[in-house]
């Protein structure tokens, strides 16, 4: 009998991914739709393991319960990782991610929500749709020649850097860690995070999640833009204080915002709320907002992307339980991925 892993947030693509790929590696999969918290923690009694996602939470207590019923390894299906508490998880449970699943998919729908903020396509399809063939109100601008601003230059952000560059746009980068990768790109430069805020007609967030980055666009920071910014984020909610949007939106500050991810997006995202209130005030103001695109965090989901993270995810599984050395693995000493090197420990 193969290892039994419990997959917690699960939707049909999920089941159908992960049973189309698990030829090789033999698992026997439970399914549920429910979140991983502490009131469900206790479903995986029974499994080996468990494969959660960016919205299941994984703080102690839900740590407490996994180790309780033996579980030795949680498998994020997805990059990010600030929804686990690295410390209660060290030396109890294994944790390990899906670091590139498609960096180009969450770029190119970076720049569809662009696309589509400047040249308004999504007014224009209601409005054709409604036999208006009017133009008026849907004037964008040339992005040739403008200049973008890409927060944080790991796989994603090299991506869009790339996308970019084609369009013909000036690019200022910030990264702590900067790559020379485009060292020799003609319109692109590394700046600090004042300048790229101060110089760029667009913004694209692609960095983690970090004490440092948490609600890195607030008041203070959109007051130091350009009047009309335009903002995207397909990164993580909580880069930015969505009040201080609002009020950047109310002002005129920030002239359109293209947002894939949202602060409290949890008991929205990827569910069906059409027959429902919205009760999150705050969610409901953006959606009044004509000059604000919100998709429900689906920059991730091509098929390529979808494949790559069913493969990775149940090698990751398979590498765990065969013994062998975890390359994805996310570590508390570490703050992150683990430094450790094939048969020692990372510290």
């Amino acid at each position: 009998m193969g290892k039994r892993i419990a997959f917690f947030d699960t939707k049909p693509y999920d089941k159908r991914s992960f049973e189309e790929n698990n030829e090789g590696f033999g698992f026997e999969f439970g399914f549920f739709e429910t979140h991983l918290e502490s009131s469900t923690a206790s479903l995986c009694e029974g499994f080996d393991g468990v494969c959660a996602f960016v919205n299941d939470t994984v703080d102690a207590e839900v740590i407490e319960t996994l180790s309780r019923h033996k579980i030795g390894v949680v498998a994020l299906r997805c990059a990010g990782y600030n929804n686990v508490d690295f410390q209660a998880a060290y030396g109890k449970v294994h944790v390990v991610r899906v670091p590139a699943y498609s960096p180009h998919a969450v770029a190119e729908h970076s720049v569809a929500l662009m696309l589509s903020l400047n040249r308004k396509t999504h007014k224009a399809y209601q409005r054709t749709r409604e036999g208006n063939f009017s133009i008026n109100g849907l004037m964008g601008f040339d992005m040739h020649g403008r200049t973008a601003g890409v927060v944080g230059t790991g796989k994603i952000g090299q991506c869009m850097v790339s996308i970019l560059l084609g369009f013909g746009l000036e690019v200022l980068a910030y990264d702590p860690n900067p790559t020379d990768i485009f060292d020799d790109a003609a319109g692109f430069r590394y700046c600090s995070l004042d300048e790229l805020y101060a110089e760029s007609d667009i913004i694209s967030l692609h960095c983690p999640l970090t004490p440092d980055t948490t609600r890195m666009i607030d008041r203070e920071t959109i007051s130091n833009m350009k009047p009309g910014v335009m903002i995207i984020n397909t990164g993580r909610g909580k880069l930015i204080d969505t009040d201080a949007l609002i009020a950047g939106l109310k002002s005129g500050k920030i002239g359109s915002a293209g947002l894939d991810v949202y602060e409290e997006e949890s008991e929205y995202f990827f569910e069906d709320k059409s027959a429902e209130l919205i009760n999150d005030d705050t969610l409901a103001r953006l959606l009044t907002f004509h000059n604000v695109l919100v998709t429900s965090h689906q920059g991730f989901f091509t098929a390529e992307a979808i494949k790559n993270i069913a493969q990775t995810t149940l090698g990751n599984l398979k590498t765990f339980f065969d013994g062998g050395f975890i390359e994805n693995e996310i570590c508390y000493r570490c703050d992150g991925i683990c430094r450790k090197k094939k048969g020692e420990n990372c510290f």
